[in-house]
Formats: C-alpha cells, structure tokens, sequence
C-alpha cells in the first residue's frame, strides 16, 4: 500500500492550475456528502437494525475512516470530525424528505464543475487509474486546510 506521502505526491500531480484547485476545495467535500446521501437512501438489511444508526452510509463512513486512520493519524481525526458534519447534515436532511434529491443534484453539478477542472488542468482525474483515489480526494482537501490552519501534514 502507498504511504500517506506518496498518495499525496500523485494525487498533487494532477491538481496544479489555481482554477482546478479551488473547484476541487469545494466540489470534493460535495461530492463525498452527495455520496453519504446517496448511501443513506438506500434501504437497509433487517440486520442493519439491530444496531443504531448502522446504515449504508454509517458503513462507508467507518470503512473510510479506517483507510485514513492507516495512512495518517492527524488527517484520519480531521476526516472524522468531516464525516460527523456530513452525517449530521445528512440526517437532517433525511429528517426533512430533502436527501435523495439534494444528494443527487450536489453529485451531479459537483462532478461536471470537477470534470470541468480536469478540462482547464488539462489532466485526467486520478481516479481513473486508481478508484482509491476517491477516497484520497477528501483528504487532500483536509490537508490543505491543516496546512492553512499551521497544523503539521
């Protein structure tokens, strides 16, 4: 498995023009709420009940958490305080019959503004070499905010 640097290093290499940086800042976090929306729509197990708040998207959460928690012990806190925002937002949104609709327009406008980005940077997303690398996009986006706060990345 890559180290948290080399995730890093590659994924920098086709994230450099200004335009397609700051399209990434916002459209990743949208797109990783989009998906935790998507995720709590879908109907879950019976056996899914009998734990609470076990759900979909519950599941994706923890299992993404525990890839950040391998690479980096600093950014996998940050994800996770991110994740809990993304949750609560979540089932506030589920609470008002707002999520599956909401979610579905934040994936769509979300991934034509980042394909958009990808046009000016002239470079492929990374994703299409490495589906992890969907993963690796939020947490580029965490370290950048780390680095502006002063916190070691």
């Amino acid at each position: 498995m890559r180290t948290y640097t080399e995730w890093m290093d590659e994924y920098a290499l086709s994230h450099q023009n200004p335009t397609n940086v700051l399209i990434h800042k916002i459209c990743v976090p949208l797109i990783m709420l989009s998906v935790i929306g998507l995720l709590w729509c879908i109907p879950s197990p019976a056996l899914f009940l009998r734990v609470q708040g076990l759900n979909w998207a519950t599941l994706f959460v923890s299992g993404a958490l525990c890839f950040y928690f391998l690479l980096n012990r600093l950014m996998f806190v940050g994800m996770m305080v991110q994740s809990v925002l993304m949750l609560t937002l979540t089932s506030w949104m589920a609470s008002r019959g707002i999520l599956l609709q909401a979610s579905l327009i934040i994936f769509v406008v979300s991934w034509l503004f980042q394909f958009w980005g990808h046009k000016i940077e002239g470079k492929k997303p990374s994703f299409a070499d490495d589906l992890a690398f969907l993963l690796i996009g939020p947490l580029w986006v965490q370290r950048t905010l780390f680095k502006k706060i002063g916190f070691p990345t």
